[in-house]
């Protein structure tokens, strides 16, 4: 059966405003409802995730993730898939400007109109690094919840894995395209670049990659090195920005493509003939015959006379478009017949017409196992309340009280601290203590706003 994830891209939560609050919010509930019950129709009646390709927020604050979050939670429960099972990437709007110091201000004019070289001088000083990280400090803590987190490093990151067959996999890497935005960056003379330590994706034999990056490629100064890079390694691209949702097939060589899939927004400021609320339903699969990956997409749109999501037949090629990809990475490897066979398995094709495998695993440049094995019952729930759910000084609070952290401690807690400690104290076995010291913090909040 193929692997099936709902697409949204730039859903902007706090850009609502006067007559548009009742509207968006009636949108975003449609389109619950909407995905809930498509997805249902489809084989196994259940999505295996969610991919947000950026701006979830409208000005990267606090209020504005906690709403997504919420929002997140009751599509992820529509579709059957659990709520921490969701990639997600920043876009412009997930940047808070009002975080930008003097030095960030200044390292972003000397990287928009330097190059590759003033990029990379400057991501190899810590100092200047955390300086312009720390204009994503809300929705850091968003997505590390996701397990998600931002490669502070501005390399790009991966953890998501999914075996449509025995020896044919899918990846998908993250790319942060909007670490040098302000607002007000175009595509005419593009001031933005990828960077190149982002273009690290290893072959690997029986996998093809699957790449969310935020801005198109025409909005980047080193487009051209990205879009070499991309079709030598990448089978699928899933980008957002420009809410005129596009795709097509590009041939990098004979057996080898590239799908580019542009996002409409899913919820721009407002909706009219050329821009509208949508989303995509998105199946990957695989073809045993021609040994490629498949990649069928349902989009979906809003219909302002019937105020409702419909089958999109003006965009993305109709109703359901399906794109049989040349898979070089499928072919380099052996047949899953013959994968299953070496496995004492029954060797034929429909044997093998199995649920997908979605694993979390570690990154590609990695040769560290995950800190703690994504087996542990409850790890990912819980990380997701942690660090979306409890504010900064509750997670303090928290880890002092479970021995992880000395109260009378002067080192500074950061981001990366607090998930290292987190994962110590599952590794002890205290993943029981952790739940319970969570659900206490917040019955104490509930209880408090009750009065």
């Amino acid at each position: 059966m193929p692997a099936i994830f709902v697409h949204v891209s730039d859903i902007h939560f706090g850009q609502e405003r006067d007559e548009r609050v009742h509207i968006h919010s009636d949108v975003k509930a449609q389109l619950v409802a909407d995905a809930s019950e498509f997805v249902g129709r489809l084989p196994g009646t259940v999505a295996h995730g969610i991919l947000v390709t950026g701006d979830i927020a409208f000005s990267g604050v606090k209020e504005q993730y906690d709403d997504a979050g919420a929002w997140l939670d009751s599509l992820a429960q529509g579709i059957g898939c659990p709520i921490h099972s969701i990639q997600v990437i920043p876009g412009n709007h997930d940047v808070d400007r009002k975080k930008s110091s003097l030095s960030a201000s200044h390292l972003l004019d000397v990287i928009r109109k330097g190059g590759a070289s003033d990029y990379e001088r400057v991501l190899e000083n810590d100092v200047d690094r955390a300086s312009l990280f720390a204009r994503f400090e809300d929705f850091g803590r968003f997505c590390e919840g996701y397990d998600c987190a931002l490669d502070v490093h501005g390399r790009s990151s991966s953890n998501l894995r999914v075996e449509l067959a025995p020896g044919r996999t899918i990846r998908f890497i993250r790319m942060n395209s909007s670490l040098l935005c302000t607002g007000d960056e175009s595509d005419d003379e593009p001031e933005l670049m990828v960077g190149h330590r982002q273009f690290i994706i290893r072959p690997t034999k029986g996998e093809e990659t699957i790449v969310l990056l935020h801005h198109p490629l025409n909005w980047y100064k080193d487009s051209e090195d990205a879009n070499t890079y991309l079709r030598s390694r990448a089978r699928v691209l899933i980008t957002g920005h420009e809410h005129d949702p596009k795709v097509k097939v590009e041939e990098v060589e004979d057996g080898s493509d590239l799908l580019l899939l542009a996002a409409g927004a899913t919820v721009p400021f407002k909706s009219d003939d050329i821009y509208t609320f949508t989303y995509n339903i998105i199946e990957f699969d695989w073809d045993s015959a021609a040994d490629a990956l498949v990649v069928t997409i349902h989009p979906r749109a809003w219909n302002p006379n019937r105020a409702r999501f419909e089958a999109d037949e003006k965009r993305l090629g109709g109703k359901c478009p399906r794109f049989v990809l040349g898979s070089p990475n499928f072919k380099n490897n052996a047949s899953p017949q013959t994968l299953q066979t070496d496995q004492n398995c029954a060797g034929s094709t429909a044997d093998i017409e199995v649920e997908p495998v979605v694993e979390i695993v570690a990154a590609q440049d990695s040769d560290m196992e995950l800190p703690v094995p994504p087996e542990v019952e409850g790890y990912r729930l819980l990380l997701l309340r942690f660090f979306r759910d409890l504010t900064e000084a509750d997670r303090l609070r928290m880890l002092v009280e479970l021995g992880a952290f000395e109260d009378n401690s002067e080192a500074r807690v950061t981001q990366a601290i607090e998930r290292q400690l987190f994962d110590w104290l599952v590794r002890k076995g205290r993943i029981a203590d952790i739940e319970a010291s969570i659900q206490n913090i917040l019955d104490k909040k509930r209880e408090d706003h009750a009065e």
